[in-house]
């Protein structure tokens, strides 16, 4: 069972990534990628493999240690659940960073290569996006700052 929920994790988080990086300008990427419950079928299966483990997890967690965190993604259920932990949680970084550049008007161009890159390598692509990111204003922001200055 823990090499299927493996198997699923990236494959039903997938079709978000698909939507945001292939199609962002169509209306039901819009429509479907605002609802932070994207991630919940990624969090199913993380908590399908954590619950019964449940008693090892909080104690390399309580106190972690290398050797702890080791010993507890060293095993198949462990890699598992560390896999849909990344994945549910590159999503929804993923997810706000698609949904702040739609508001700031950053170009899909821009946005398609942070995006593989979140999925890849997550923290990389939440640390790209924050650097391209102030490159474009909320629009909102611009206005009210040019309120200001006059």
């Amino acid at each position: 069972m823990t090499e299927t929920l493996f198997s699923l994790t990236f494959t039903v988080a997938a079709p978000f990534w698909a939507l945001m990086i292939l199609l962002p300008r169509w209306s039901w990427t819009a429509r479907i990628i605002s609802s932070p419950l994207i991630v919940l079928p990624v969090v199913v299966i993380y908590a399908l493999l954590v619950i019964p483990a449940f008693g090892d997890v909080l104690t390399a967690v309580r106190s972690p240690t290398v050797d702890g965190v080791r010993d507890l993604l060293g095993t198949s259920t462990g890699a598992a659940a560390g896999w849909a932990h990344m994945i549910a949680f590159d999503l929804f970084v993923g997810r706000w960073a698609w949904l702040d550049s739609r508001e700031r008007g950053v170009p899909a161009l821009v946005m398609a290569p942070v995006l593989l890159l979140t999925i890849l390598l997550g923290p990389l692509g939440l640390a790209a996006y924050l650097a391209v990111r102030p490159r474009w204003r909320r629009p909102s922001a611009a206005a009210t700052g040019a309120q200001h200055l006059g």
